[in-house]
């Protein structure tokens, strides 16, 4: 296939690359400036040629990991791409590539914030102690006990299984039910493969916010057809703060083991 270039540096014309990017910028992009990559445009011509995706989603997920996008961004960007083709979903051999790609790209670049877990988008277990220090002493202040004010949500969808793409789509699900849950303002990490923690305030209405958690997650996980690699249903559960944060540290330390 041919592609016309109207303007010097700009993403030639591929009728689905246009309808992709489109797409994509009105639903799961975040930052509408480094969307075009000659990775996207390879993958859209294979993709309308017929031809095998896999290798160039690969490349893709390389060039994604390369420009510091999240792995559950990147998926949901190329699952975009598939629907904007008439078809259902995206072949689970292509997103396995993008995942790969996407792993040896981020090994190379390691652009990532060591506070933050790239394959969850969520905070890694540093940031969650982080922030419970942040935590534990507003509230020492202020005088009162973190036991009796806030507690952590646990999500344990653990499964038997090693295969790094298993992981990686997983992680992706959680973490974006979780955001999709608690939205802003809510710390969140992912403490071990499998394992999420929210930092929640206490309140009324938090058990029933447990069970709502529970079937949001399930929803999202046949929504992003990883329902299978997940532990049916997930593990939902509130966990007590101790007073003291050096307890608290010890505790969350604990939940990943």
């Amino acid at each position: 296939m041919t592609s016309e270039v109207n303007i010097p540096g700009a993403a030639p014309s591929v009728p689905l690359l246009r309808r992709w990017e489109t797409a994509s910028l009105g639903s799961v992009w975040r930052r509408p400036g480094d969307w075009f990559t000659p990775a996207a445009e390879a993958l859209a011509e294979a993709l309308e040629g017929r031809l095998d995706t896999a290798p160039s989603a690969y490349r893709l997920g390389q060039a994604r990991a390369m420009a510091g996008v999240g792995i559950t961004e990147a998926i949901d960007d190329m699952a975009v791409l598939f629907r904007a083709a008439g078809f259902e979903a995206a072949p689970i051999r292509s997103i396995r590539a993008l995942c790969e790609g996407w792993t040896e790209g981020e090994a190379t670049q390691r652009v990532v914030p060591v506070m933050n877990d790239p394959e969850s988008g969520l905070g890694s277990m540093d940031y969650l102690v982080a922030r419970l220090g942040e935590l534990y002493g507003a509230v020492e202040r202020d005088g009162g006990a973190v036991s009796t004010s806030y507690a952590l949500v646990l999500v344990d969808v653990a499964a038997a299984d090693t295969d790094p793409w298993h992981r990686m789509a997983r992680n992706a699900a959680i973490g974006q039910s979780l955001q999709d849950a608690y939205g802003k303002g809510h710390p969140m990490a992912r403490l071990a493969d499998g394992l999420y923690a929210v930092l929640i305030a206490r309140g009324p209405d938090m058990g029933r916010g447990v069970a709502d958690l529970r079937d949001h997650i399930s929803r999202r996980a046949v929504q992003m057809r990883v329902g299978n690699l997940m532990r049916q249903p997930p593990r939902v559960w509130i966990e007590t703060l101790p007073d003291l944060h050096d307890y608290a540290v010890e505790l969350v330390e604990s939940l990943q083991r």
